[in-house]
C-alpha cells in the first residue's frame, strides 16, 4: 500500500496580492485604501455568494491595516448575535465621527440581512460592494498561478478536466491540486490528464 505524503505546500496567507480579482478591482483597490488609511471613506460593507473572497479581503485587510486606523473588522454579519450587533453598530457610529474605520462583510445586501433595524442602515452608510463570482477564465488563470508557486507544471487539459469535474469554488480547487501535487511526488511522474483522473478516483474511494 502506497501512503501520499503529507501536505508539502501550505497555501499562503490571503493578502492583497494574492486575491483573485476577477471584476471585483474597484472592491480591491477601496478595501486596501481602507487598509491602508488613505481612503476618506470609513466603512466598507462586502456581500457576495460564498466563495466570492469575502474572508480573504477581510483577512488581508487585517493583516495590511496601518496601526494607527484602527480598523474594525467583521466577518459573516448574518451571524452575529445581539451583543456583537450592538458592538458593531456602536464601531460604526465611531467610524463616522472620525475615529477608526470599519470593514465588514455578508452574505446578502444590507438591506437583506436579518439584523438590527439600525444596523442594517448603518452597514449602507459607507461604500458597498458586491463581490462577483469569478469566471472560469480566472479560475484557470488563479489554478496556473498556484500551480507555477508550487513548482509544477499543470497542463491545460487537466484545468479543463478540474473545471468540468469539481465545485468550482476556489477552496474545492486549491483542495484538488494539493491532491495532484501530493499523488505526483508520491509516484514520482509529472501531473497529466491520466494522472489526474487517477488522483481523483483515488480520492473518492
Amino acid at each position: 500500500m502506497q501512503q501520499l505524503p503529507l501536505a508539502i505546500s501550505p497555501a499562503p496567507a490571503p493578502t492583497f496580492g494574492n486575491f483573485i480579482e476577477g471584476a471585483n478591482a474597484e472592491a480591491l483597490l477601496r478595501v486596501r485604501e481602507l487598509a491602508e488609511g488613505r481612503l476618506r471613506e470609513a466603512i466598507i460593507y462586502l456581500w457576495g455568494e460564498a466563495g466570492s473572497g469575502r474572508s480573504h479581503l477581510l483577512r488581508a485587510a487585517a493583516e495590511a491595516a496601518a496601526p494607527t486606523r484602527g480598523l474594525v473588522v467583521a466577518d459573516d454579519v448574518q451571524a452575529l448575535d445581539e451583543p456583537a450587533q450592538i458592538a458593531l453598530f456602536n464601531s460604526i457610529n465611531t467610524a463616522r465621527e472620525g475615529s477608526g474605520a470599519v470593514l465588514a462583510a455578508g452574505n446578502a445586501a444590507p438591506g437583506q440581512l436579518a439584523l438590527r433595524e439600525d444596523l442594517r442602515s448603518r452597514l449602507g452608510w459607507g461604500l458597498v460592494y458586491q463581490l462577483r463570482a469569478l469566471s472560469d477564465e480566472d479560475k484557470a488563470r488563479h489554478l496556473r498561478a498556484e500551480a507555477e508557486r508550487r513548482g509544477l507544471r499543470l497542463p491545460d487539459e487537466v484545468i479543463r478536466y478540474l473545471l468540468s469535474r469539481l465545485p468550482r469554488d476556489l477552496p474545492s480547487l486549491n483542495a484538488a491540486l494539493e491532491l495532484l501535487d501530493r499523488f505526483s511526488l508520491a509516484r514520482q511522474r509529472p501531473i497529466t490528464l491520466p494522472l489526474a483522473r487517477e488522483a481523483l478516483k483515488a480520492d473518492d474511494r
